[in-house]
């Protein structure tokens, strides 16, 4: 009986002790455990200074530093009030015996300078190390940690090889990736030339209109932490419906059409796929070095999974120390942009069920850190397989050495119709056969009726573009979009790794677009993408030249690579869609010739894809075999 109270009473204590802990705020555990410096005012080379939170550990031992630079809002204090979940990585990276260091980049909220996308100057990054490096409580190892644009800037800094910067974790970093092989996307400003239309809506709330009211320079800590309770300096833009605001014409006033602020988006609109400004920013180009670890973090569904991807391979390819190739590794999940820890035991993307996609990062990440910043020998980084990626369909994670899968085959699959593979109700089909005699499908493109753009992989449209995987039957209808699927699978297939694709087109316009997507199809007819692409045709020799059409004359496309890991079950058919438009995904081509951001009126396009032994229009899929 005594034993029975004893138990009791220590239970009483666990559970009252853990309550306890759950209704201290998040502030006071961090108080408790963590030396806070807000509002540190960081000074870069040329004197401007940026604004940083630091949290580190109540030791006298140096630690080692987990970097975030971001420029997006962390101040703590939102309309005067605490907001928790600002503190919350601070307080776990504390936990863990690390420096926890957020900063924003230059001009943005309270940091000095003028903003320009990606925080230039490049050299900003390497200050803040070197400055980091010389406390008296850092161990001079530094890791960079982030999602998105908190990401973008790490790829660039790091070629500057600074000593302190040991390791990275870029996450959905595709933004921060310039040129990289036949890939100049430009910080996902493009795809195949075509401009994609998330940063007109991302500019829309994120640049910094020049009139804006700033806090003087030279302002001291005292002040700004006081200030900082009841001024967060981040402007308050009314709320857009972009589906109607994307549509605007020119492209170049969507932003001035919906009263937004000035800035950048007027000068980037006008650029070219190799303009020189792209080589002048924060942009890692496939020319610049890179030497220090990373573990990558990519997922199926975002804006840039190809070259992300590409990005990967590059460096474990051109590395110059063997050590740095053979310490990259990569995650590839089943998720829309930056929404690795949203997976749950039923995830889904769109309409389609991925399963359980759950992985745990914190610990991943931890481990990778503990590894190169502490020096812990312990098996978790040991363990860790170069790849590990999720096949949609079967649901399941997977291992691999390299991306894609050593397994993987490239097979090809011909496009071949009678002339009438409009819509999914037409006679196009896929097949492993060579076509013979040419029965070109004919469509019409209409830049004032573009395809809408339903699903997909991307990011930061607003209402504009939901991402994710939809069933496509209804917009299969369309006459405008040619559909060619496969005969029943009598045998299940993986499909993982990059995706080519050729198409030879005619048409009677100097210039316009070709659009692909690829489909799973299911047995009752519902029929999801996996993944899509574009290419505008004046750059189908590269993109250091335009090159226009002649009417009726017969071109090879090949359009930029997709990538999946998708099952295909037994049952199941392999289908692909070529259209001319995936809008407000890309923008229109108006078929003109001229630059499109500043025209108002397009003319129809007549395109025709040739399918013969002459003008074998294919795609390329990567079969596992095991």
């Amino acid at each position: 009986m005594k034993k029975t109270h004893f138990l009791f009473l220590i239970l009483y204590v666990f559970l009252h002790a853990n309550l306890f802990a759950q209704e201290k705020s998040i502030l006071v555990q961090l108080e408790e455990i963590a030396i806070i410096d807000q509002k540190v005012m960081m000074p870069m080379r040329d004197g401007v200074r940026l604004a940083t939170d630091i949290y580190r550990p109540k030791t006298e031992q140096p630690v080692p530093i987990i970097f975030s630079r971001t420029p997006y809002n962390f101040n703590v204090y939102r309309d005067g009030e605490i907001q928790e979940r600002s503190l919350q990585t601070a307080l776990e990276a504390v936990k863990r015996g690390y420096a926890y260091v957020v900063q924003n980049e230059r001009g943005r909220f309270f940091s000095e300078g003028e903003w320009d996308i990606l925080g230039l100057p490049l050299t900003d990054g390497y200050d803040a190390f070197t400055w980091m490096a010389a406390q008296p409580w850092s161990n001079q190892k530094i890791g960079t940690i982030g999602c998105s644009s908190t990401a973008e800037w790490q790829m660039a800094v790091a070629s500057l090889n600074h000593p302190a910067h040991v390791a990275l974790v870029p996450q959905a970093f595709g933004a921060g990736v310039g040129r990289i092989g036949n890939y100049y996307e430009q910080g996902n400003w493009y795809r195949g030339g075509a401009g994609q239309m998330l940063f007109t809506a991302w500019l829309y709330g994120t640049q910094h209109d020049p009139m804006a009211p700033k806090l003087p320079e030279g302002i001291s800590q005292e002040d700004l932490l006081r200030l900082q309770k009841f001024y967060d300096m981040a402007p308050r833009y009314p709320k857009v419906d972009w589906k109607e605001g994307l549509s605007h014409l020119p492209v170049q006033d969507i932003i001035k059409n919906v009263n937004g602020p000035h800035g950048i988006y007027e000068e980037m609109i006008t650029r070219k796929p190799n303009d020189p400004k792209w080589y002048e920013g924060g942009l890692y180009h496939d020319n610049m070095e890179f030497e220090k670890p990373a573990y990558w973090f990519v997922s199926w569904y975002d804006v840039s999974t190809s070259p992300n991807l590409a990005m990967y391979n590059h460096i474990r390819t051109n590395a110059k120390d063997p050590k740095v190739r053979d310490n990259q590794y990569l995650v590839i999940a089943p998720t829309l942009h930056c929404a690795f820890t949203r997976a749950t035991e039923n995830t889904n993307v769109g309409e389609r069920s991925m399963g359980d996609a759950r992985l745990p990062y914190n610990e991943m990440t931890y481990a990778w850190f503990d590894f190169w910043l502490k020096g812990d020998e312990g098996n978790a980084k040991k363990e860790m397989p170069k790849v590990t990626y999720f096949t949609m369909g079967s649901n399941k994670w997977q291992t691999s050495d390299t991306w894609p899968p050593k397994e993987a085959q490239m097979t090809t699959y011909y496009l071949n119709s009678s002339g009438k593979a409009n819509s999914r109700n037409g006679d196009g089909i896929l097949t492993n056969k060579k076509p013979g005699k040419d029965n070109p499908d004919t469509f019409k493109y209409d830049p004032m009726n573009p395809v809408t753009s339903y699903g997909g992989n991307v990011c930061c449209t607003g209402n504009a573009v939901q991402g994710g995987s939809f069933d496509q039957q209804e917009m299969e209808l369309r006459d405008d979009i040619l559909v060619y699927t496969s005969e029943v699978l009598a045998e299940g297939i993986e499909v993982s790794g990059f995706i080519e694709s050729k198409l030879y087109l005619s048409t009677d316009v100097k210039d316009t677009d070709l659009t692909i997507k690829l489909i799973d199809v299911y047995p009752d007819g519902k029929a999801y993408n996996l993944d899509e692409t574009i290419q505008r045709v004046r750059y189908r020799e590269g993109y250091e030249n335009e090159v226009f059409m002649e009417s009726g004359k017969v071109y090879e496309v090949n359009l930029t690579p997709m990538s999946t890991s998708n099952y295909f079950e037994k049952g199941h058919r392999i289908r692909i869609e070529v259209s001319s438009s995936n809008f407000p995904r890309f923008d229109r081509n108006m078929n003109t010739g001229g630059n499109n951001y500043d025209e108002t009126h397009g003319i129809i396009a007549t395109n025709k894809i040739h399918h013969s032994s002459k003008f074998p229009s294919f795609i390329k899929l990567p079969v596992v075999k095991k």
